[in-house]
């Protein structure tokens, strides 16, 4: 067993009801992670920006119910939704050897997200995220546990076994995932924060603009595993852990333009990966290229900082720093919400990672 933290097993004395929420944000990798091995383990490190707007809000009301089995009930913005509900319970299962007490009371969920569910926006990641932090909290009040690193550490542990992605959501600011020879402390097993780079970056902004809220047509789950048969697949573990060397190495100065090459590079190498995969897929509409386009002509003709990327999905993820973010708007106002869904464009920018609701 890999599990790095003590497990708290619970005595009959030790019985008690209450309540915990966690907000937990979703976060856009700027290094893709794609391909996995085992339980949600990484083939190639991958670096990502915790976001702020776009996040899951989760409540967690418990109460005992010592039957040796998990149980709960699921309501999702509101509603009965028994596909997340069979999802949550199998993650329960999965880590109840880590953490005992998700068979030991009865859990009622109630989460919401601020963004379309299923559309290329990490929406499992940030769930995920929401539900490993609310579920170390139960944890650490039974047992009296601080509040410290360790905690959000073992979250992402934990979130790292429902959505490979969330395990960096946990993190303020920046984040990778997986390890690394050149980055001290890098694991499989959870995120770590990243440290160290330029302030510039903290000021970064990512406008997501909606080109299709619709569920994707594959999922990340499927898309991952078709990883495994790509001809391409193992020069692309190795070019991805150079651009995690290579982008840290630049955010440490304010070249922004280097990064935003190295942005927009991962976001075309991951759709070109699912466009050579067999069976190959499509996750970019056309609304998704003409935005592309637009973002590169109008930062050709003003050579501003503006530039894109996406995640496993159509949606186009605009990023820029602060200080041109006047004309950010610009672009977006008079070149790209023409293509997006119904004018939807989530504003978005870095923060400081999860925040306790309850």
């Amino acid at each position: 067993m890999d599990f790095p933290y003590k497990i708290y097993t619970l005595g009959d004395e030790k019985y008690l009801d209450g309540k915990v929420g966690w907000r937990c944000p979703s976060n856009i990798a700027i290094v893709k992670y794609w391909g996995k091995y085992g339980i949600q383990m990484p083939r190639n490190a991958s670096f990502s920006f915790t976001l702020s707007n776009a996040h899951t809000d989760t409540y967690i009301t418990y109460s005992k119910q010592p039957n040796g089995k998990v149980s709960l009930d699921f309501m999702f913005e509101g509603k009965e939704n028994q596909a997340f509900a069979d999802k949550i319970t199998k993650f329960l299962h999965s880590i109840s050897e880590y953490i005992p007490i998700v068979k030991d009371f009865h859990f009622k969920i109630e989460s919401s997200n601020s963004f379309p569910h299923s559309s290329g926006i990490a929406s499992s990641a940030s769930s995920m995220g929401a539900l490993a932090l609310c579920i170390c909290s139960i944890e650490a009040e039974l047992f009296g546990i601080s509040h410290d690193e360790e905690l959000r550490q073992k979250a992402s542990y934990l979130a790292r076994l429902g959505s490979g992605s969330a395990s960096r959501s946990l993190m303020p600011y920046f984040s990778t995932w997986g390890e690394h020879p050149k980055i001290n402390g890098s694991s499989n097993l959870y995120a770590t924060r990243t440290e160290g780079l330029h302030s510039i970056f903290q000021t970064f902004h990512d406008d997501i603009l909606i080109v299709s809220a619709k569920e994707k047509s594959v999922s990340s789950t499927a898309g991952h595993a078709l990883m495994e048969n790509n001809v391409y697949a193992p020069a692309r573990y190795a070019q991805a852990n150079q651009r995690v060397e290579d982008l840290l190495e630049i955010m440490k100065t304010d070249n922004v333009d280097a990064f935003g090459k190295i942005a927009e590079d991962e976001a075309m190498t991951l759709h070109a990966l699912m466009m050579c995969s067999d069976p190959s897929y499509i996750l970019i509409e056309p609304g998704t290229l003409q935005m592309i386009k637009e973002i590169r002509s109008f930062r050709d003709r003003t050579k501003l900082p503006i530039y894109f990327t996406l995640d496993a999905g159509p949606n186009i993820h605009l990023l820029y720093p602060a200080s041109v973010k006047g004309d950010a708007e610009i672009l977006i106002n008079d070149y790209l919400l023409p293509f997006t869904e119904n004018n939807v464009v989530i504003k978005d920018k870095i923060s400081n990672g999860p925040k306790r609701l309850l």
